[in-house]
């Protein structure tokens, strides 16, 4: 495997990794998929910091009572020691007993820029383009 192909390889791993910890809800294990300055717009207003990243997607989630994400359709773009990485994502969450509609879905796309540190890559910045909810 090229150089080039290892770390497109590399990102899109960083991707799903990401869906599997937030689908778990543990978002502290974000830390090693982010920069520790690490910017977002996931939803609201934007957040900086890995701190912020993280509390705005446990405060987001906090209100379901499961939620899955599925991720697809991969393009990265590395260049040197950056890269820029898109995905789509379905976001599946199920309200409380009760809620109406009992399922709130979210599509759309991840768009993010990273960095190769000497921990490997991580993400920089990552936006949230919402397509469709429902």
């Amino acid at each position: 495997m090229s150089e080039q192909a290892g770390d497109r390889q590399a990102i899109i791993d960083l991707a799903v990794a990401y869906g599997r910890i937030v689908d778990r809800g543990d978002f502290g294990e974000l830390r090693d998929l982010f920069t520790a300055d690490a910017t977002a717009e996931l939803g609201g207003s934007g957040q900086t910091g890995i701190d912020e990243i993280c509390g705005r997607l446990s405060s987001a989630l906090d209100r379901f009572v499961s939620w899955e994400h599925h991720l697809d359709d991969h393009e990265v773009v590395v260049d040197g020691d950056v890269a820029t990485a898109r995905c789509s994502v379905v976001a599946t969450h199920v309200r409380p007993a009760g809620e109406s509609p009992p399922v709130y879905t979210v599509e759309g796309t991840y768009e993010d820029r990273l960095a190769h540190t000497a921990a490997g890559w991580r993400i920089t910045h990552r936006s949230l383009v919402v397509t469709r909810r429902d």
